[in-house]
């Protein structure tokens, strides 16, 4: 008998594992959840975000674009980057001023590599939802608002729905139906890039926007 014939019949003849049982992934969570409602979410959301130097403001569909325009201006930005195609992105090009360059991602990256690496200020995306346990924002990347608008820019401006914020990520996954069906890439943004790999320093903007700024956006009659 071979080798390979006496490995194979050793491993025919093992008893076969009995399956284990899954773990009880909803009785875990129900059992941890929190009584809090929506305000009291919200406002350990923005707590979690602004522990690691993240700017929240509270908006409405009224005043967002004019919250962001005040900020940039501010901060003395000279270009938003925006999606190729989206309603916030539209909204707040039909509204900024002559001195704020609004620049659409509407081309492959290899034809303007350079523009968007040097010549960018800051970016403006939609986030899909947020986890107010961690105080992580999802984003869902799309051929209108690619991956790199979170990534390179030095300021990224996330546009949040209130409604959307979720106590925990199981919780998320199940509201928002992941099970049915996710992108290739899914972010979760904690605030501002941050590293402590060398001599265990806190840097910001290592690895991506040294800024985060959450525009939260209150419905119609919601508080601010």
């Amino acid at each position: 008998m071979s080798a390979r014939e006496d490995i194979l019949g050793r491993l025919r003849a093992a008893p076969i594992a009995q399956a284990m049982a899954l773990p009880d992934v909803a009785g875990w969570y129900h059992a941890q959840a929190r009584n809090e409602d929506n305000t009291q979410r919200l406002a350990r959301l923005r707590a979690a975000l602004e522990a690691v130097r993240t700017e929240v403001h509270e908006v409405t569909s009224a005043n967002w674009v004019s919250v962001l325009l005040s900020i940039a201006a501010s901060k003395g930005l000279r270009h938003v980057l925006i999606g190729s195609d989206t309603p916030h992105g539209d909204e707040l090009a039909s509204c900024a001023p002559d001195g704020l360059a609004i620049v659409r991602y509407d081309r492959p990256i290899e034809a303007w590599r350079d523009q968007l690496f040097e010549g960018i200020d800051a970016s403006l995306t939609l986030a899909r939802a947020a986890v107010a346990e961690t105080g992580s924002l999802i984003l869902w990347p799309t051929p209108a608002e690619p991956r790199l608008m979170s990534l390179v820019p030095s300021l990224h401006f996330v546009l949040l729905e209130a409604d959307t914020v979720h106590a925990d990520l199981y919780a998320t996954m199940l509201a928002e139906g992941w099970a049915t069906g996710m992108p290739a890439n899914v972010l979760l943004i904690s605030g501002p890039s941050k590293t402590a790999d060398i001599q265990q320093t806190l840097a910001y903007g290592a690895h991506g926007p040294r800024e985060l700024v959450v525009l939260l956006r209150h419905p119609a009659g919601g508080a601010t």
